[in-house]
């Protein structure tokens, strides 16, 4: 449980110029795509299960995959302006932002990428639901 206490709840900046909130950001970019992308590579796998090896050939997926990956990274690169931003709208120092915006966009990006499966078990029952009340 540290591990994941650590990733949740990391430690802010406590030096507030740009620069440093920027390399606080990018210093967890790795963490967030590996995340993201394991997440990615279960909701794939789980797919690939469920509807066969064929998905994997249909060009369109990867076209998808690939602009998920990139959308999930330009959502990522507005932490860091998102947090500047609110500091000098506010006035004052936001220490516990930094990590608070990643959190929740990490849970978030999480919950999303897993969306799919979600989708897939409610077509599922609902489906099999069809098929015995008809």
């Amino acid at each position: 449980m540290p591990a994941l206490s650590s990733v949740l709840f990391p430690e802010p900046t406590l030096a507030r110029s740009p620069r440093a909130v920027i390399g606080w950001w990018e210093r967890r970019r790795p963490l967030f795509n590996a995340v993201v992308g394991a997440t990615g590579l279960v909701t794939l796998s789980l797919l690939g299960l469920a509807t066969g090896a064929g998905i994997f050939m249909q060009p369109g997926l990867w076209l998808g995959v690939t602009a998920y990956g990139i959308a999930a990274n330009v959502c990522y690169s507005a932490g860091a302006p998102l947090e500047l931003l609110l500091e000098r709208w506010l006035g004052r120092q936001t220490y516990g932002l930094g990590p608070a915006l990643f959190r929740y966009g990490l849970v978030y990006s999480v919950g999303l990428t897993l969306f799919p499966l979600g989708l897939g078990a409610f077509a599922a029952v609902a489906k099999l639901l069809f098929h015995v009340l008809h």
